[in-house]
């Protein structure tokens, strides 16, 4: 999952103590937190066809063995 979560950094006048800029750091987290859209529902099944088109690209089809058998012996 991407991270899309901005990194926070407050670049203040020398007069605001490390304590103050924490605090707002904080506050906007929180904000942005409590206000971010919900996450949206989990993707449904894919149809079939694309299903097929996947499974045929890495070949996923059983094919003869060596000695011609569709079915390997195991």
């Amino acid at each position: 999952m991407v991270n899309r979560r901005p990194k926070l950094a407050i670049v203040a006048p020398a007069a605001v103590s490390d304590a103050e800029a924490a605090a707002v750091v904080a506050a906007l987290e929180r904000f942005m937190r409590d206000t971010a859209p919900a996450p949206s529902p989990p993707s449904g099944r894919r149809d079939q066809w694309t299903r097929a088109a996947a499974l045929e690209a890495i070949g996923a089809r059983s094919r003869p063995t060596a000695w011609g058998d569709p079915h390997p012996w195991g």
